[in-house]
């Protein structure tokens, strides 16, 4: 890249989990940077992942178009990486996964960017039919190919790394309670490193692989849901019992709890999800559409959650087997 005319990337989202290894790898190959989020005064910590004035947020509600297209103008290139759990408000799956991206997509191309990169998530597809989130993001996606047609498109499996929102979750959750539940046990995961996800993205910012296609990124090791709370425990120390809880009675209890001043620890849209396999497809492996196909080497939860779920254990990163610390003291 000519870091004397460095070019100009616009990420929605870019203060969140994903968005903050993005950022730091694009600031680091001399990018110029907009950080569009709906409150700029809560994410000035990016600003300290580039050099002075190179990373600068902007405020911008996918809600609200007009915001999009001022965080669009001038770009070069642009990265949605927006999504939400659970709906609030007026944050639904539909404002914001269909409408927003095709929002931004529009803004896209209106402005002539040279790239778009749309995160999505794995297994919408065959979530869709019982999934609201799963049936939002795939419309989602075909929002965005309608506006942007050589739009990319990255499907991520469940992602795991410093900050993730499941393996915190569940240790914490283990370090409090004697009893875990397990819901649709059998589902198969493949969870994704962060780090493996952004430089995927960046990739495909920069045009390393063929625009106007969906990418699946899953990591090297395909677990069931547990046997991946399994690996959790191990990893936080913690023995808490794992019983199985039918996903109908889970739904029930997940809809009671939605109805309490505070935000549901799983929705029943969520356990739905559950309950289907989260894989990267056959067709995506042989059509090359997976980190393969951006020529990164998948990392493996047993590199990655050592360095953080030692927290979870009684003696943090004194409590390990074999005496040893965590991180070296």
């Amino acid at each position: 890249m000519d870091r004397n005319a460095p070019k100009l990337v616009t990420i929605f989202g870019g203060s969140g989990f994903v968005g903050n290894h993005l950022v730091q790898l694009l600031a680091r190959d001399g990018y110029r940077i907009r950080v569009a989020v709906r409150r700029p005064d809560l994410a000035g910590e990016v600003r300290m992942f580039g050099s002075v004035g190179q990373v600068v947020p902007v405020q911008a509600n996918l809600r609200n178009e007009a915001s999009v297209q001022r965080a669009v103008a001038g770009a070069d290139i642009v990265i949605n990486l927006v999504g939400i759990g659970a709906q609030a408000g007026k944050q639904t799956f539909e404002a914001v996964h269909v409408d927003g991206a095709a929002a931004v997509a529009r803004a896209a191309t209106a402005a002539g960017v040279e790239a778009l990169v749309h995160m999505s998530a794995l297994g919408v597809d065959k979530a869709a039919s019982v999934s609201a989130y799963a049936a939002s993001k795939l419309r989602g996606e075909a929002a965005v190919m309608a506006a942007y047609p050589q739009a990319v498109i990255i499907r991520p499996s469940l992602m795991f790394g410093q900050g993730d929102g499941f393996f915190n979750l569940m240790g914490t959750l283990s370090r409090i309670l004697p009893v875990m539940p397990l819901i649709s046990g059998q589902t198969q995961f493949q969870p994704v490193f962060v780090g493996d996800v952004a430089e995927a993205i960046a990739k495909a910012a920069e045009g390393a692989v063929k625009p106007g296609r969906i990418y699946e990124l899953g990591g090297p090791d395909v677990e069931s849901h547990k046997a991946l709370m399994q690996r959790i425990l191990r990893e936080a120390g913690r023995k808490p019992m794992l019983v199985s809880v039918p996903s109908g009675l889970m739904k029930v209890m997940a809809a009671l709890l939605g109805v309490l001043p505070f935000k549901p620890l799983i929705t029943p849209d969520q356990v739905e999800l559950l309950g289907v396999d989260n894989v990267v497809s056959d067709a995506a492996k042989k059509e090359k559409r997976t980190l393969a196909g951006f020529g990164i080497t998948p990392t493996s939860m047993d590199e990655i959650l050592p360095t953080y779920m030692w927290r979870f254990r009684r003696h943090g990163q004194f409590d390990r087997e074999g005496g040893s610390p965590a991180y070296p003291v």
